[in-house]
């Protein structure tokens, strides 16, 4: 019996997963600045999970150690798949607990995209949260 993982599905999902990755592992150019690439298909617009993905991949090779939180992102205009995507990273704060970044993501000089993320670093917090009673479940109650 053939093994899930060598189907025909599994294989696809596969080479889906390392095209994602390879397309999110955008080039540094040295400093903040990045260059990212469309896939080379029919579309005539690039896809705006891409430029965001790329984005924050971006941002995220700037900061050590912390996790993005919270971003908010713009997109100012259709991006050309024809021609890359150049990513400028600005470094707006790095704090003991928090770092900021802004993107500028470029085609021919244009911005076609911009995105604030905010960088945590990993800390425990407050509880908020009283323990779960002792109850049981759903299914061991009794029916109307």
């Amino acid at each position: 019996m053939p093994s899930s993982q060598n189907s025909p599905a599994a294989r696809e999902a596969g080479a889906a997963l390392a095209g994602l990755v390879a397309l999110l592992d955008i080039k540094s150019k040295g400093g903040d600045l990045f260059e990212g690439t469309s896939p080379k298909d029919r579309w005539q617009r690039v896809y705006g999970g891409q430029v965001l993905g790329q984005a924050l991949v971006a941002a995220q090779r700037t900061v050590e150690e912390r996790n993005c939180h919270s971003l908010h992102a713009y997109f100012l205009r259709a991006g050309n798949p024809k021609h890359p995507i150049s990513y400028q990273v600005q470094r707006s704060r790095d704090g003991r607990s928090f770092s900021a970044r802004h993107v500028i993501a470029l085609q021919k000089d244009k911005p076609i995209f911009t995105m604030s993320a905010s960088f945590q670093l990993q800390e425990e917090g407050l509880t908020h949260q009283n323990p779960m009673p002792d109850v049981p479940p759903p299914g061991a109650l009794k029916s109307e």
